[in-house]
């Protein structure tokens, strides 16, 4: 793939769409990928692309391709969906990353779709930076209980709470806003993995639910993530 920025059209049935992912890749990159949900937003308004290239430049972590996925019917894709799962793992991740595992990327839903696609396929991820996930359960978030898909995470949220040990784990980082009504919930999610095997961080800012908030977490948690998966 060439350098720079490059735009890649990617074809998904198992959600009859095509998707457009806007990819990254420095000189060095290898198969090293970083692979963000909400992408054009995720760069647009918190910088993930200048942040990527800044810790490049600065040798504080191995090159890597970062890979912004639009968000496309969101609500519906990234709430514990089984056919988006299924598309990123077997349709979207081949296509912009090979058979290379992959560094997974998202905010609020798009870090539970994260979460849930690496459950379901956890030997296509090498680890996760999950911000402000959106990991509900009834006795945190009954608020919620009016969106439509409500059940759907909170069943998926109560599986993973149960599970025991399971792999093959990978590096996580976590981070949510002290201020945040997620606070709760990713604060027992963090638990849950730890006690599961995986290499759990849990960040705890002072930023509410935005973007911007988002942007300040990157620094330095993003790039400790990643030095740690790609040593």
């Amino acid at each position: 793939m060439e350098r720079g920025w490059c735009d890649v059209e990617v074809a998904a049935p198992a959600l009859r769409a095509e998707l457009s992912a806007r990819i990254w890749t420095p000189a060095g990159a290898g198969d090293r990928v970083l692979v963000a949900h909400d992408g054009p937003d995720y760069d647009a308004y918190a910088d993930i692309g200048r942040y990527a290239a800044a810790i490049v430049a600065a040798g504080l972590v191995h090159p890597f391709r970062l890979v912004l996925l639009p968000p496309g019917d969101r609500l519906e894709w990234y709430s514990a969906s089984a056919a988006y799962a299924k598309a990123l793992t077997t349709e979207i991740l081949p296509a912009v990353a090979g058979d290379a595992p992959v560094v997974g990327a998202g905010v609020s839903l798009g870090a539970l779709a994260m979460l849930h696609a690496q459950r379901r396929a956890p030997g296509r991820f090498a680890g996760l930076f999950l911000q402000s996930g959106s990991f509900f359960q009834p006795r945190y978030d009954a608020q919620e209980s009016g969106f439509a898909r409500y059940r759907r995470i909170t069943r998926f949220v109560a599986a993973v709470l149960r599970s025991g040990p399971r792999g093959p784990a990978v590096p996580v980082t976590l981070t949510c806003g002290a201020p945040e009504e997620n606070l709760a919930n990713n604060r027992s999610m963090a638990g849950a993995l730890r006690g599961q095997g995986y290499d759990v961080t849990f960040a705890e800012t002072r930023d509410e639910h935005h973007w911007i908030g988002w942007r300040d977490a990157l620094d330095p948690h993003l790039a400790t993530l990643l030095a740690r998966v790609w040593p």
